[in-house]
């Protein structure tokens, strides 16, 4: 209904709304723009996936997350192969998509597009000035294991390792 940008910054924005519900009930809400983006599990012939130990302020230090970024104005898979270029210096021959992921439905207007990227060759890593992060390749089984034991709490990666374990085990899933 009525629409009230209240901040508007480099990354995000805050709206507040004031909607009708689908049972009649009117509330307000605060919304949390989001550009969204795309993010990468990248499989290695040896059935290894990139992990980048990254260190992210607003999470209290280093997270482990799979190569992921922001649009700055190009498609989810544009994203996706930029991505996987600067942060784990590769090339993938084949893609698939995982689907998308929504971080906080409730506040958030983030979609994040989750891709399976294979048949790999390095091309050389080229990450942006203002990121902090370390490459590692563990097996998939290793790296969903530490996903579901809570090692891996960021959400896209937690879900896009699920999804691409789920996906290689059978190719009908979707």
């Amino acid at each position: 209904m009525n629409t009230g940008r209240v901040y508007s910054g480099r990354v995000v924005t805050l709206d507040v709304e004031r909607i009708v519900l689908p049972n009649g009930v009117e509330t307000t809400m605060e919304i949390v723009g989001h550009p969204g983006g795309a993010a990468v599990v990248a499989l290695d012939a040896a059935g290894r996936v990139c992990l980048l130990r990254q260190y992210r302020h607003v999470a209290g230090g280093w997270v482990w997350e799979i190569p992921a970024g922001k649009p700055d104005g190009h498609a989810p898979d544009t994203i996706a192969r930029q991505e996987l270029e600067e942060e784990a210096g590769m090339r993938a021959a084949r893609w698939e998509s995982l689907g998308r992921y929504l971080s906080s439905p409730g506040v958030f207007r983030e979609v994040v597009h989750l891709y399976l990227a294979r048949d790999l060759a390095p091309c050389g890593q080229r990450p942006e000035h203002d990121e902090l992060f370390e490459i590692t390749w563990v097996p998939l089984a290793e790296a969903l294991d530490r996903a579901l034991r809570g090692e891996i709490e960021d959400g896209k990666s937690v879900v896009a390792l699920a999804r691409a374990a789920a996906r290689l085990a059978n190719p009908d899933f979707t």
